[in-house]
């Protein structure tokens, strides 16, 4: 079946964006007044020291300033996200981004200000009721004091963020809207456009000619465009070693733990730990190896169902109800809630032509959430559906009861709401079944996701903790060099019972 455009993609299967703006105009009237909102901020510069009041002012317009910001850029990154190729679109993206980063330089003098206030003085204004409001933002604002730099430095920081963000946005750009992969036979031999959406039901095909094919074409498509790829890569590695050690963070990945309060000792003990489980992890491999009945496992042999003959198609109005129906420990409050997103048209289901790959949730404070998703009728989609979902109802929830300030949780606890809605999918569908096949394909399934969710993103984080640890020592990030770190982490994982494929190189 060929990928739809965008412009044939039902009302039904798309979100629904005018909880946000009610059209482009509304977005374009708001974007308007953006500088509107930075005068009566100007109006208190040099004052903030001297009433709590005149800082608590400062950080109420700041707050409400933020939160247009972030419902314009939410506006423009979903509409950029439906079809990458879409110039328009992307244009509104790139508007708001550079308004963005002028207003952070131009208000860049908030922070320096504030850190300059005598410590009683300060300690005085924030034990005043008027500042209530405000401690969470003063918290994390004082824990930075050791790395925030002088007004004039934290303007040049911020002006620096649109340049910065380039090799990120590069590689978004030809992933999702650029790339093409090449044809390959499906299990009846039609021939079908490979898309970063179906790319997952090849790999979980009972015939090994249309997994290798499959791989083989993924993997040579990007294995051909490698120099490109490494390069953007190198550019946003660089980019994070940059703003650490402007700020005087002592390495890259201290300071993005920072940012969530979390040591250094608890990213690297999972790593450990990881390494330690190991062995357990080849035993299943080897596992999957004889239960597949191989001669050699390759890479393109680790997504295939173990289970023999059985398969099932999973529709999307199927999975949600399948949801509904098990997130019920929970309380009928949250099911109806859920039910809402179907209802409401929080998500945009299916994949077209152009879209951004993968899934995700984003939304921002005052309107729903949004989900992003390519469902692919299969258990892997409904799985993954129910994780966003989690997502959607955890920044939901979080919203309705929190201030804007205080919406946001930290990506260290993020996975913990979408896992458990995995959890009780695989709950209530083990319940549900008297089929002792299904019941194994859905164990299967629950473990191959604890392969994805501990191993593999385990072994993601290691090849990010070596490369910015290579970035940092002076070691040049080549493709050469990438690729090596990566092949060995890859190897280091998956064992020997898993061939080496000089194509995972990439």
């Amino acid at each position: 079946m060929a990928v739809k455009d965008r412009a044939d993609v039902p009302d039904d299967d798309r979100w629904d964006l005018t909880g946000l703006y009610s059209d482009e105009m509304a977005w374009e009237t708001e974007f308007a007044a953006l500088e509107t909102h930075c005068t009566p901020q100007l109006c208190l510069k040099g004052t903030l020291g001297d009433y709590s009041d005149n800082l608590a002012e400062c950080l109420r317009q700041q707050d409400e300033l933020n939160r247009i910001l972030e419902q314009l850029s939410t506006y423009a990154a979903r509409r950029s996200d439906e079809d990458t190729a879409n110039t328009h679109c992307m244009g509104l993206l790139d508007r708001i981004r550079k308004e963005y980063v002028q207003i952070s330089a131009t208000l860049s003098w908030i922070r320096p200000e504030i850190l300059a206030i005598q410590e009683d003085t300060l300690n005085h204004f924030i034990s005043t009721p008027v500042m209530e409001p405000h401690r969470r933002t003063m918290e994390l604002l004082l824990r930075d004091k050791p790395y925030s730099l002088s007004d004039k430095e934290e303007r040049l920081l911020a002006l620096a963020g649109e340049p910065l963000e380039s090799s990120g946005r590069t590689f978004g750009v030809l992933n999702n809207a650029d790339l093409r992969f090449p044809d390959v036979s499906d299990e009846s031999g039609q021939a079908v456009e490979l898309t970063h959406g179906n790319y997952s039901v090849f790999l979980e095909s009972n015939k090994r000619e249309v997994r290798k094919q499959a791989f083989n074409a993924m993997f040579s498509t990007y294995d051909s465009l490698k120099n490109t790829l490494c390069s953007t890569l190198s550019g946003s590695v660089n980019k994070h070693v940059f703003y650490a050690q402007a700020r005087g963070h002592e390495s890259a990945i201290k300071a993005s733990l920072h940012r969530d309060n979390v040591d250094i000792s608890v990213y690297d003990s999972l790593i450990d730990a990881v390494h330690n489980a190991l062995p357990i992890f080849h035993r299943y491999l080897s596992l999957r190896k004889r239960q597949l009945k191989l001669e050699t496992l390759d890479m393109y042999d680790l997504y295939v169902p173990i289970v023999p003959d059985f398969s099932i198609n999973v529709s999307f109005d199927e999975a949600f109800e399948w949801i509904v129906e098990a997130v019920a420990p929970l309380g009928t409050a949250y099911q109806d809630v859920l039910k809402r997103a179907l209802d409401e048209r929080w998500i945009d289901r299916f994949e077209n032509r152009g879209k951004r790959s993968g899934a995700y949730s984003g939304g921002c404070y005052g309107s729903n959430p949004f989900i992003l998703m390519n469902y692919q009728n299969s258990i892997n989609s409904a799985f993954t559906l129910a994780h966003e979902l989690g997502h959607s109802m955890h920044s939901y929830l979080s919203n309705l009861n929190q201030a804007h300030n205080q919406s946001q949780y930290t990506i260290f606890v993020a996975e913990v709401a979408s896992t458990l809605n995995e959890c009780l999918l695989f709950e209530y569908l083990m319940e549900k079944t008297d089929d002792p096949q299904f019941k194994a394909y859905l164990l299967n399934q629950k473990c191959e996701g604890f392969k994805g969710t501990v191993f593999r993103q385990t072994m993601f984080a290691e090849f990010e903790k070596t490369i910015y640890e290579m970035a940092e020592h002076g070691v040049p990030l080549t493709a050469d060099s990438l690729c090596d770190a990566y092949v060995g982490l890859n190897d280091l994982y998956y064992g020997k019972d898993v061939v080496p494929d000089p194509l995972i190189r990439m």
